[in-house]
């Protein structure tokens, strides 16, 4: 992408400036920040009344939150009339069984419609839908 600099190999990442990210929308910003660190080991790497953002422990990307006083949840599966979902995340495990029971205790909400075995769609706290899914490929 043009205007996005290289970096060489080994770089840290805190000393390069490729970072890309996704950012959601929510009531709590906080909050979900606080499920998905839970959620994915990540860190919170800055917090403030009006968003969060983590990371990984290694790479350059990020998933972000900001607040949303007016933010409404998207409707799963998607229904005419009803707030669309524009976009989810996907999140490859080893075991899908304890990853979900891992998500719910979090204060995830398994979707009613699954249309996919070996894939669970989950809804966090926000009402966000999210994807755990297995590798049948192994």
């Amino acid at each position: 992408m043009r205007g996005r600099p290289g970096h060489e190999p080994g770089t840290a990442r805190t000393a390069r400036h490729d970072w890309w990210g996704v950012v959601l929308e929510a009531p709590d910003p906080r909050a979900l920040a606080r499920f998905y660190a839970e959620l994915l080991g990540w860190e919170i790497a800055r917090e403030d009344a009006e968003g969060a953002a983590l990371g990984p422990p290694d790479g350059v990307a990020y998933l972000a939150f900001q607040r949303s006083a007016d933010y409404v949840p998207p409707v799963w599966p998607a229904r005419d009339g009803v707030q669309r979902i524009t976009m989810h995340l996907d999140f490859e495990v080893t075991d899908l069984e304890a990853a979900v029971a891992h998500a719910l205790e979090l204060g995830a909400r398994q979707a009613g419609h699954q249309p996919q075995d070996g894939v669970r769609v989950l809804l966090d706290p926000a009402g966000h839908p999210f994807c755990l899914y297995a590798d049948a490929g192994g």
